[in-house]
């Protein structure tokens, strides 16, 4: 079992200082040893990764509670395209189905505070081989 078959995985991005920080994320299989997922191209983990596209992941639950005795898998990230990100929005649907509706409400119901938007980008990683 690889990482992409995974449900949530631990994504961990880091700040300027070097500060881990670590958030659980849906991921799917991009096949040619990348992963993808879906994010809003203005959070906190995207400005991470255009500074340092260096990222861990590890199996986690929804909270981000790592899995323990599992894998840290090392990777190179980067802010998706357009069609990249039209590519990762239908695997993470077809994977993660109604759960995907019921996230998008929840952003709306953020954004709407000013807590974040919508997922309008996709983040792609090239896993490292091992």
């Amino acid at each position: 079992m690889g990482i992409a078959d995974e449900e949530y995985v631990s994504l961990v991005t880091y700040k300027a200082d070097g500060t881990a920080k670590p958030l659980p994320v849906w991921i799917v299989d991009l096949g040619d040893n990348t992963v993808g997922f879906t994010t809003w191209g203005e959070s906190w983990k995207a400005k991470r990764v255009r500074a340092n596209p260096k990222v861990t992941l590890q199996p986690c639950d929804q909270r981000g509670n790592v899995t323990e005795g599992s894998d840290i898998v090392e990777g190179t990230a980067h802010m998706g395209s357009p069609e990249e990100f039209a590519t990762v929005s239908s695997l993470v649907n077809a994977k993660y189905g109604k759960w995907v509706t019921v996230v998008r409400m929840m952003n709306s119901v953020r954004s709407a505070f000013g807590k974040g938007g919508q997922s309008n980008s996709a983040m792609i990683i090239t896993l490292d081989a091992s």
